[in-house]
């Protein structure tokens, strides 16, 4: 059988068993190329930011090809992948910011010194959630995961994302009241 007649997870079971240049890690690869840059950069925030991310998804799915279980659809194992790709590598950027500006002028990233006058600007308004809040709501309203997708990769049950995400609704309302 052609690989492109192949599934999603039959792909992933043949990718686990071949080497390193093996054609089935290839196809799965070539399939996901565009989803996966897509919700980079939807997380990340910027190109540059998510071309780094989308290629640290792709080596990190080669290097564990073999730790995909099938007890979900393969494109909800990658997503997760990616999704805990980012979150690291936004927290990793949040650590290095802060720390260069608490040196600089003792001012702490975030703090609303009154100043900035409040645009509606939707990626900005998203990064006033807390990172893990932040990427649900964008793997769900943006990308277009159920809850039980999003349970997967958040390792949680589906009702626990249903309350984290209305939570993170709530969040958004109070801090923006003018969207009502």
């Amino acid at each position: 059988m052609d690989l492109t007649e192949r599934t999603d997870e039959e792909l992933a079971a043949l990718a686990a068993r071949e080497g390193s240049d093996g054609p089935a890690f290839v196809a799965l690869m070539a399939r996901f190329r565009d989803r996966v840059w897509r919700a980079c950069y939807r997380l990340m925030g910027n190109a540059e930011d998510a071309n780094d991310a989308a290629q640290e998804v792709f080596v990190r799915l080669f290097l564990h090809r073999d730790r995909f279980a099938g007890r979900s659809r393969y494109s909800t194992f990658v997503h997760g992948v990616a999704l805990r790709t980012c979150l690291a590598m936004r927290r990793a950027r949040s650590r290095r910011e802060r720390r260069v500006t608490l040196g600089e002028t003792g001012h702490v990233p975030g703090q609303d010194d009154g100043k900035e006058g409040l645009r509606l600007d939707l990626m900005r308004m998203l990064e006033t959630l807390d990172e893990d809040d932040r990427a649900m709501m964008i793997l769900k309203h943006a990308e277009g995961h159920s809850y039980e997708e999003l349970a997967e990769m958040f390792g949680l049950s589906e009702s626990a994302c249903k309350m984290r995400l209305s939570r993170a609704r709530e969040k958004l309302k109070k801090r923006f009241p003018e969207l009502q």
